[in-house]
Order: C-alpha cells, then structure tokens, then sequence
C-alpha cells in the first residue's frame, strides 16, 4: 500500500508498518533480514557471517504478488558458528523470502523512518482523525451496515455523521468538558508500578 499509494496517486500514507515478525528480529541478537546484505543487481544475498547465497527463485506467496526465495549452502550454514542466531533448522541452510526490489526498499525504508521524532510529529496528527473515527465506531456502530445495497450503505453513513456532529454541538452547548486519551489496562499497570 505504501508503495501503490505513491506511485498511482501521488498519496503518502502515513502510519506505522508492523516490525520484522521473524523470532530473529525479536531475539533481539539474532540474523533478521534487514542484516543481511542484498545485491539486487546480481542477484546475491551476503549473510552477516560473510557467505553468499546459492541461488535466487521466484515464488508466489500469495495470487499478484511475487516474492523471491535466497537459499544459503549447506556447507556454508551448517558448520557456522552463528547458526543459532539465524535458523532453528536442524540441518537445512537458511531461507530468505523477500517481496520484490521496490517493496523491499519502501518497507525498510519506513521501518527506519518510523524511529524519527519528525514521523512522530506527523503521525501524531493521523492518531487524532483514528480517534475520531473511533468516537464513531463506538457510539454508532459505523463498521455495521444495517442495509443491503450501496445508496441505503451510504445514507446510513450521511444520517451517522449528522447524529455524531449533533452529539458534539450538544456536547459543546453543555459545558461538557472533552474526555481524557483512553489509557489501556496495561498502560495504567504500569503507570502504577
């Protein structure tokens, strides 16, 4: 989405995208992806020991999208001193799935992006649209359709949007005072301890 977005549209999407789900990447010591050195043009991958991949195969993962599988030596991987921090395999060399060059690239690119204080600052404005978005979801039930059909969809989301802009003009008329962030249970646990 982040690369489509920008390249049909012109649209940024700002959000976060999720880390690396590997249990290497959460090791924290481990041989994660992003460690691994990617010569696209010659169609190489470099582990953080040093060795280089055998060969490069396509594969489809899911209908539309590609992806590309690195397979490492058996002789290089099995003798390796750091194999605990790249495969829990017990005799087969490690295997590399990446997505094509270009979603590579955006998704490590955000990856990295997403640490700064200025995308902090700027997502910081979309967390105030999810909230209001979430108001809705919570007082009008906004992600149920009660009808069937697109013109009866969309005068039940116009008819929701008018209730919601009526509670707060009534909310404001009152003196109600805007409610406080939501804090989860486990964040007010740890505020505590």
């Amino acid at each position: 989405m982040l690369l489509e977005s920008q390249r049909d549209h012109q649209v940024s999407v700002v959000g976060p995208v999720a880390d690396d789900p590997s249990w290497q990447a959460r090791a924290g010591g481990g041989f994660e992806k992003a460690r691994f050195q990617i010569d696209w043009e010659h169609q190489v991958v470099t582990c953080p020991a040093g060795k280089q991949s055998v060969s490069w195969l396509p594969k489809r993962t899911v209908p539309g999208v590609s992806a590309e599988a690195r397979f490492f030596s058996a002789k290089d991987c099995t003798p390796c001193a750091h194999r605990a921090q790249c495969t829990r395999a017990k005799k087969e060399p490690r295997l590399i799935g990446l997505s094509s060059r270009e979603q590579y690239e955006v998704l490590q690119g955000r990856r990295e992006e997403q640490t700064t204080e200025a995308f902090r600052r700027q997502y910081a404005a979309r967390a105030g649209v999810e909230s209001t978005h979430e108001q809705a979801i919570r007082r009008s039930g906004l992600r149920r359709c009660r009808y069937i059909g697109e013109a009866k969809t969309h005068l039940q989301h116009l008819v929701t949007a008018v209730a919601i802009n009526l509670i707060r003009v009534g909310e404001w008329l009152a003196g109600t005072p805007l409610a406080p962030t939501r804090c989860s249970r486990f964040a007010a646990l740890q505020a505590v301890g």
